[in-house]
């Protein structure tokens, strides 16, 4: 079963004042929908907008898989274990909490910041938390999240180009940039739409025009 959420529809939260502009794919926060709660592993698809100088102050995590994507300017990532990165387009990160971790996210570059935010739920007990980052991530390169039984794979499609997504029983595609349709003659998904696939078998992905998607391949159980 394939249900395509538009980009349009998603919850708007953040904080406007201080230069921040959330836009939802899940119930998050204050915005509940019991029957948005989550999608095979995924609870949390966020795309977050901040201007230059704002951020989020420091925040505790734990016990969830939280993997990030910049779309367009630069985020910078301060965390309890000393760590400090700073990332740009094409390149991923994956905070795993584990049994807790503090961090702060900000944008502390001159031009307005873009990320994704994508947030699993493990499947096995925490363990100490860890920090990882992918550089300039190749297209069709898997990023396993273990803990959670998940893989991400960076899809970037030709004007026309066909790829096949994997098989599983849950499949989330995000289109970041550009057009995709998910069968002949299916409208058009565009960037902030989200296509939910439940059993995914057989299921091929068509670039419109150029574009970017994120797939996210879902094998464990809902806990």
């Amino acid at each position: 079963m394939i249900q395509l959420r538009r980009g349009r529809g998603r919850y708007r939260g953040g904080d406007p004042e201080a230069g921040i502009e959330t836009l939802h794919a899940f119930s998050f926060g204050g915005f509940y929908d019991p029957q948005n709660v989550r999608f095979g592993s995924l609870v949390a698809c966020n795309e977050e907008r901040l201007r230059p100088g704002a951020g989020f102050a420091e925040h505790a995590h734990r016990d969830m898989e939280i993997v990030t994507w910049v779309l367009a300017g630069e985020l910078t990532h301060e965390d309890s274990t000393g760590r400090t990165e700073t990332l740009r387009p094409g390149d991923v990160a994956h905070l795993s909490a584990g049994t807790g971790i503090r961090h702060v996210e900000r944008n502390a570059g001159p031009a307005p910041l873009v990320f994704l935010q994508m947030w699993l739920m493990p499947a096995t007990p925490p363990g100490p938390p860890s920090y990882e980052v992918v550089r300039g991530i190749a297209d069709g390169t898997p990023l396993a999240v273990e803990p959670a039984a998940s893989v991400l794979h960076v899809r970037r499609l030709r004007p026309g180009e066909r790829t096949a997504l994997p098989d599983a029983p849950w499949v989330y595609v995000h289109v970041a940039r550009g057009t995709v349709r998910l069968a002949p003659g299916a409208p058009p998904a565009e960037p902030g739409d989200a296509a939910r696939i439940a059993g995914c078998e057989g299921q091929a992905l068509t670039a419109a025009e150029a574009a970017e998607a994120l797939v996210w391949e879902m094998q464990a159980p809902e806990r």
